[in-house]
């Protein structure tokens, strides 16, 4: 009896122990924490794991496009490819923080149903920092890589501002220069003739598309007649005059047409529509533009449609003259005219034996200042933009990169971005020594188009 109160004391104490709550939290939380630090560590390995991996695939991309043009140049022998993969990768390969070691191994077929190729395959193994707790103290990391070439052609339009602007700060001389040696670094691709093609299209106002093209079908003198002519009275020097005054007035010879053309009609003028005889509307507008006159000494240079001849393009491209305002959609329709089959370019027939691939090169100096009806930017790049629209709804995909070379004050071009075929292919070039970089960047890329898959 004498322990009873202590033992109820006793009983109470333990009973509102067992009741008690507050140190369940501090319990459930430590037996929580657990798997919730695995789960974070689990991200953090996981997404350490997904970039290097990102950065292994990026590596072995550029290994292979670069085995791809040392095979095909003659510059490795297939005995010579694993050694000189490993090399390549090592040397692209950033992230060697996570991945130390990568092993890359190589296969070359010499022919098959896409060409020749090369096959790489990287691996390598990532130690975690979190994960090894829950029993993964590694993780595999691998990706491959496939470059083909010899099934793949590759058509260019170099679609080049010819306007008075780009006699200023240098531009012309580093475009020309940019120009030839993209047609040095393309031609490079090309082991049989056709492999590789390209056309020169120089762009002011107007092209030039020859004077001695005046007898075609495919073009409109309507408005070149109605300038170019002479009265029955030689007081009257306009048609409209001379005709409202019921004189009789006789059109020049077109031989003394001098080769420009206009925009077509809309909304042809966003078409690579070919021309047809009965349709006015297909057909190309003579212009009388001064400078196309071959005694000018600011002569716009005619368009030279796709060629292999190397040398010949490039002294296209030596000849151009800076003259003119400013009218980019007619330079990227002839562009687009110039990859299009039948008249008035008239490009190769594709071998379907092959991938063909097309891509426009348009660079320019400024803001559109006009064309057939407007003299308002705004309203030369609403057509410009349907233009760009048709052109890249094509079923050969056409590729189009748009460079813009403003150094001065002008606003950056929306209808240049608008119409590259995405963000990585619109370049803007503040100094004109840049524009031989950004040619060569481009040439990367066209590179790939040609030679990898």
């Amino acid at each position: 009896m004498f322990h009873l109160p202590v033992v109820r004391r006793i009983g109470r104490q333990l009973a509102r122990f067992a009741a008690a709550e507050q140190g369940n939290i501090a319990v459930i939380f430590a037996i929580a924490l657990v798997p919730v630090l695995g789960f974070v560590g689990a991200a953090v390995d996981y997404s350490r794991a997904v970039k290097a991996r990102t950065s292994m695939q990026a590596a072995l991309d550029s290994t292979a496009l670069m085995l791809s043009k040392d095979l095909s140049s003659g510059t490795i022998t297939t005995s010579q490819l694993s050694t000189k993969a490993q090399a390549y990768f090592n040397a692209l390969f950033t992230d060697t923080n996570t991945l130390p070691s990568v092993t890359v191994s190589a296969n070359y077929t010499a022919s098959s149903s896409m060409g020749s190729t090369v096959q790489l395959s990287g691996s390598g193994t990532y130690t975690t920092s979190f994960m090894k707790i829950a029993g993964f103290p590694t993780l595999d990391i691998g990706t491959s890589s496939t470059s083909a070439w010899g099934m793949v052609r590759l058509r260019v339009a170099l679609v080049l501002d010819n306007t008075g602007s780009m006699a200023q700060n240098g531009k012309m001389s580093a475009m020309q220069t940019a120009a030839k040696n993209l047609v040095d670094q393309l031609s490079a691709l090309a082991k049989n003739n056709g492999d590789v093609y390209i056309s020169i299209v120089p762009f002011a106002k107007d092209v030039n598309v020859g004077a001695s093209n005046y007898s075609k079908y495919w073009m409109d003198f309507s408005d070149w007649d109605a300038a170019n002519g002479s009265c029955s009275v030689t007081s009257y020097k306009s048609q409209s005059a001379c005709v409202n005054a019921g004189k009789t007035w006789t059109p020049a010879n077109h031989n003394t047409w001098t080769g420009c053309v206009v925009d077509r009609d809309q909304d042809y003028d966003t078409k690579n529509t070919t021309p047809t005889s009965g349709n006015v509307g297909t057909l190309f507008p003579a212009e009388q533009y001064s400078y196309c006159n071959t005694a000018n000494s600011a002569y716009l240079q005619p368009i030279m449609p796709l060629s292999y001849d190397w040398t010949s393009l490039k002294g296209r491209i030596d000849a151009m003259k800076p003259t003119g305002n400013t009218n980019q959609g007619l330079g990227l329709a002839w562009g687009w005219m110039t990859l299009s089959s039948g008249d008035p370019m008239n490009a190769p027939a594709k071998d379907t034996n092959y991938t063909n691939k097309d891509a426009i090169v348009l660079l320019s100096d400024g803001l559109n200042t006009q064309n057939r009806w407007y003299s308002n930017a705004s309203q030369i790049d609403a057509r410009q933009k349907k233009l760009c629209d048709n052109a890249k709804a094509q079923p050969n995909n056409i590729t189009i990169y748009t460079v813009q070379v403003n150094t001065g004050s002008d606003p950056t071009s929306s209808v240049l971005q608008y119409c590259a075929s995405g963000t990585d292919k619109f370049y803007l070039v503040t100094q004109a020594s840049q524009t031989v970089s950004v040619f060569k960047d481009i040439g990367t890329s066209l590179s790939k188009l040609r030679v990898a898959r």
